[in-house]
């Protein structure tokens, strides 16, 4: 299997360009073979908590048509960060376009403090996703809390997959927890953030691969957008920056 990250620096608040955005990468990982490539925390809208009440949307909402003809043409599965409506308030969630499928939602279930004015947490039977199960995603901070990983782990997860917003302070105490985790669990681990100006700080991106021995196999550096592909059979990494 072959998994990919995508660093973006998404347009503050603009679908339609982050949309654009989207498929721009989710094609490029479908060229270098990808079966899946997953976004930054809210990657759709960026990561604007105080604009997430007017920028909201259902996670069947017809602006993500584009991406599931992508997912349907190239048979890759596509993860978007986006804030999805719910009867009770907002979620911070992972949207998934799947080839010729119906679309998964995973929700965050653990959300920062600071998030809480504008979120809620989210509820899900299950972290795996559908056509790789697998493979386990977290969103941001849940990769700080310990009971994540491990429920993750006893539903199968061998593959731990984290899509961020972080600065450049919690860049590096993120890849000090995923190493850990890569370590403890003898298992790959993946981080995916974004670059530019978040709502009120600067994203930091650094996303990086872990192989199961924790050693970091490759890092995307603090500005500039690129791919980053694990082979799962071989532990090969391959990078692409535009």
């Amino acid at each position: 299997m072959k998994l990919a990250i995508a660093q973006i620096r998404s347009v503050r608040g603009d679908i339609a360009a982050n949309l654009e955005q989207h498929q721009r990468w989710g094609a490029a990982a479908a060229q270098l073979g990808a079966d899946i490539v997953v976004f930054p925390e809210l990657s759709l809208t960026g990561y604007e908590p105080a604009l997430a009440k007017q920028l909201a949307i259902s996670p069947h909402h017809d602006c993500l048509e584009s991406l599931q003809q992508l997912a349907d043409s190239d048979h890759i599965s596509i993860g978007v960060g986006v804030p999805t409506l719910h009867d009770l308030g907002i979620c911070i969630s992972l949207v998934w376009l799947h080839p010729q499928s119906a679309r998964q939602v995973y929700h965050k279930q653990f959300i920062h403090q600071d998030e809480e004015p504008f979120f809620i947490r989210g509820h899900n039977s299950t972290s795996l996703i559908a056509t790789a199960t697998q493979v386990s995603t977290a969103i941001c901070y849940e990769l700080s809390v310990s009971t994540h990983v491990t429920t993750a782990i006893q539903q199968g997860a061998q593959i731990y997959l984290a899509s961020v917003a972080k600065s450049a302070t919690g860049v590096h105490q993120a890849h000090l927890r995923l190493q850990a985790i890569a370590q403890q669990y003898a298992m790959p681990v993946m981080m995916v953030n974004c670059v530019g100006a978040c709502e009120d700080f600067d994203s930091a991106g650094g996303s990086a691969i872990w192989n199961r021995q924790g050693h970091c196999l490759d890092q995307l550096d603090s500005t500039q957008e690129g791919l980053l592909l694990l082979d799962t059979n071989t532990d090969q990494v391959f990078s692409k920056v535009l």
